[in-house]
């Protein structure tokens, strides 16, 4: 079976290409997007999405009805096309697919940045003005803290990451005296 990158990155391309010059903006898209790959990260929903006793026009009606954000009409017919080709439960994929094409496109990355404690909002903003310095983007920064880190954190930008946990060090070490 295809990597569910491989699958949901068409899906994501067309769409961005179609909703571009949408006068709702890219940012309303990408809102919906999180949203209904939230309503498809539902366990029970996705069970029900693959029930053989339900035909794609009851699928698509359940799963739009599941959605709280009104649907248009071009919403409706991308959640058809997914249910059509059973590529529904790759909504989450197309997701952040999506928001790597919007934010490539308003010249931004998200900035995953893991800490073994919690940041405040000067630390934050101090390391992401070193981080945009390096990668020469806007980025926008997800924090989360992670205690297994020990000390420092983890950067992760894109397929590119800066790890400068004691962790990773420790590792490092670890590797050296062993060779």
């Amino acid at each position: 079976m295809a990597e569910l990158s491989t699958i949901a990155r068409p899906y994501a391309e067309a769409l961005f290409e179609s909703v571009c010059d949408d006068p709702a903006g890219l940012a309303s898209w990408s809102e919906l997007l999180s949203e209904l790959a939230q309503v498809a990260s539902v366990e029970s929903v996705r069970e029900a999405m693959t029930d053989p006793r339900l035909d794609d026009a009851q699928r698509v009606g359940l799963f739009s009805g599941l959605v709280k954000t009104p649907l248009s009409a071009q919403a409706r017919n991308f959640i058809e096309l997914l249910v059509g080709n059973d590529r529904l439960l790759v909504l989450p994929q197309i997701a952040w697919q999506f928001d790597t094409l919007k934010n490539r496109r308003e010249g931004t990355a998200l900035a995953e940045i893991t800490s073994a404690f919690a940041l405040d909002d000067k630390q934050v903003g101090q390391i992401v003005v070193g981080l945009e310095k390096k990668f020469g983007l806007k980025l926008k920064p997800v924090v989360t803290v992670d205690a297994a880190l020990i000390g420092g954190v983890r950067v992760v930008v894109g397929d590119q990451v800066l790890d400068a946990s004691v962790q990773a060090q420790l590792a490092r070490m670890r590797d050296t005296l062993a060779a």
